[in-house]
C-alpha cells in the first residue's frame, strides 16, 4: 500500500514539474522585453540580445531547458533571480517563512472553528444555532478574499486606526525586540482573519455533513438504545468516525490558503510567496516563478501524501482494508 501511494505522488509530482515548467514560457510577449525592459531591448542588437537569453539559459531548445531544470532541481540550483538579481532558491525561502507565518496560523484557526462550529451545528440541527452558523459562516465564506481583506482595511485600519494596513514588521525595529514582535503580531490579524474566513466555510460544511450521516448509522441509534448518555454517544462514538472526512479538508486546505495567500498577501503589502509571485509575474521572472511554484506545489503534494499515509492511524476500518 505504501509503495503504491508513494507511486501515485511521483507521478503527479512529474506531471506537475512539468506544467510548472511549461506555463511560464506559453505566456504571451518576447522574454528579453522583461528580462532586460522593453526600451532597453529595443536598442539592442540581435547578437546583445541573443547573449542575454543565453545568460538565463533560455537560447536553448525548449527539451534542453527542460532536462537543465530538472536537473537544477536535484542539484538544488533553479538559478539565478532576473528581478532581485540573487539565487531563486535565497529569495523564496526569504518570503517563505513569513507565508508560513499567516498560514499555519490560518490553517489551525479555520481547522478549529470549522469542526467546533460543524460539530455543533450538526448536533443542533434544525435549531437557530444551527441556521445562524450556517448563515453566517457561508456568506463570509462566499466573499471574494481580496473583499474581505479590503472591508478589514476599511474598517480596522481606516476608520477606527486599530491595526496597520501594509507590512509584515514596524520598520525601524531590530529584529528580535519586543517592538518586532509586537510589530510582526499587529499585522498578522488582518491577513490571517482573512484567510481563516475563507476556510472555515468549507470546513464547517464537511464536519456538519459528516457528523450528521454518521448520527444517521444503525451503530448510534443501538448506543442510544443501550442507554448510553447523548454527549458519549455524539462524541464517543459519532465524531470518531466522522473525523476523517473533516481531517482530509483541513490537509487539503493547504493548497486553498496558497491560492488565497496570493490576494491576501498582494492587498496588505505582506513579503510572502503570494506578492513575489505577483512581483515574478510582472517581470516575467521564470527562475523565480518556477521556484516558487515548485514549493508551493511540493507542499501540496507532500501534506496529502501525509494525509494518505496518516489515516489509518485515524479510522481502524481504512487499516483493516488496507
Amino acid at each position: 500500500m505504501f509503495t503504491r501511494i508513494v507511486g501515485q505522488y511521483v507521478i503527479v509530482l512529474v506531471t506537475t514539474l512539468s506544467i510548472n515548467f511549461a506555463l511560464p514560457r506559453i505566456a504571451p510577449g518576447d522574454p528579453i522585453n522583461y528580462l532586460v525592459g522593453e526600451d532597453t531591448a529595443a536598442s539592442l542588437t540581435q547578437a546583445e540580445q541573443d547573449r542575454v537569453l543565453q545568460e538565463f539559459g533560455l537560447d536553448k531548445p525548449i527539451p534542453q531547458q527542460f532536462v537543465d531544470y530538472v536537473t537544477g532541481i536535484f542539484r538544488g540550483d533553479l538559478g539565478t533571480s532576473v528581478l532581485l538579481g540573487s539565487p531563486v532558491w535565497e529569495v523564496v525561502f526569504a518570503a517563505l517563512g513569513w507565508s508560513l507565518l499567516l498560514m499555519s496560523a490560518a490553517l489551525f484557526l479555520s481547522a478549529i472553528l470549522g469542526t467546533v462550529l460543524g460539530v455543533l451545528s450538526a448536533w443542533k440541527r434544525g435549531e437557530q444555532f444551527d441556521i445562524g452558523a450556517l448563515a453566517t459562516v457561508l456568506f463570509l465564506g462566499s466573499m471574494p478574499p481580496f473583499w474581505v481583506a479590503m472591508l478589514l482595511i476599511t474598517l480596522f485600519a481606516a476608520n477606527l486606526g486599530w491595526l496597520p494596513s501594509f507590512g509584515a514588521y514596524e520598520l525601524g525595529t531590530s529584529p528580535g525586540s519586543l517592538a518586532y514582535l509586537i510589530g510582526i503580531g499587529e499585522r498578522m490579524i488582518m491577513p490571517v482573519v482573512a484567510l481563516t474566513l475563507v476556510q472555515t466555510a468549507n470546513i464547517l460544511l464537511t464536519a456538519r455533513y459528516s457528523m450528521s450521516m454518521a448520527l444517521d448509522q444503525d451503530y448510534i441509534v443501538f448506543a442510544r438504545a443501550k442507554g448510553v448518555p447523548e454527549r458519549r454517544v455524539f462524541f464517543g462514538h459519532a465524531f470518531r468516525n466522522a473525523v476523517l472526512p473533516v481531517y482530509t479538508n483541513v490537509m487539503m486546505g493547504v493548497g486553498n490558503l496558497v491560492g488565497g495567500a496570493l490576494v491576501i498577501e498582494t492587498v496588505f503589502a505582506y513579503p510572502g510567496l503570494g506578492s513575489l509571485i505577483v512581483e515574478g509575474v510582472e517581470a516575467r521572472d521564470y527562475n523565480l516563478l518556477q521556484g516558487i511554484f515548485l514549493l508551493t506545489t511540493l507542499a501540496v503534494v507532500l501534506t496529502n501524501l501525509i494525509a494518505d499515509l496518516t489515516y489509518p492511524f485515524l479510522d481502524p476500518r481504512v487499516r483493516r482494508t488496507a
